[in-house]
């Protein structure tokens, strides 16, 4: 069982040993963060978190059964009922429904406490992982995207819809 907590200054260490620890497997489905990302993580963190205390965004993380930080899911560039969906979970974690359950989450709070209409999401062709993720979790294609030069799909879920 995995649960979200809204992201604070208190992750900041913990997410930092999450995205290092990952870096290379997620580089494998979506664009490396870049060096600079990781030098210049404590000011990037703070700023996050005033973005999150200002309304444009919700971020969270995913924390295990044993409080270990396993994934990150945000709601970005929310606006007029709306955000764009971004997560990430870790290599020991996948392929044990981590991500599935936190999107399911993650799209109850949206519809609930956050009042949000539509949410969307874009991955690569390439990521089946990700793509069944977000089947599962009742996401549509609704058109293709280039996503650095690799092909990939915007996918768009209304949230007054049932799974």
């Amino acid at each position: 069982m995995v649960r979200l907590e809204r992201l604070g200054a208190d992750h900041a260490d913990a997410l930092l040993a999450f995205e290092t620890e990952n870096r290379e497997y997620f580089a494998r489905s979506v664009p490396d963060r870049g060096d600079a990302y990781f030098a210049g993580f404590a000011a990037r963190h703070r700023a996050l978190l005033a973005e999150q205390d200002a309304g444009a965004c919700r971020f969270h993380v995913i924390v295990d059964d044993l409080g270990d930080l396993v994934g990150r899911v945000n709601l970005v560039d929310i606006a007029d009922g709306a955000a764009e969906l971004g997560y990430r979970v870790a290599r020991r974690a996948a392929g044990r429904g981590t991500a599935t359950a936190a999107l399911r989450e993650v799209c109850r709070l949206a519809a609930g406490a956050y009042g949000l209409d539509v949410l969307t999401a874009v991955t690569t062709r390439d990521n089946g992982a990700s793509r069944a993720v977000l089947a599962r979790t009742g996401f549509t294609v609704v058109e293709d995207v280039l996503l650095d030069g690799r092909p990939g799909a915007r996918y768009r879920r209304r949230l007054s819809a049932p799974l």
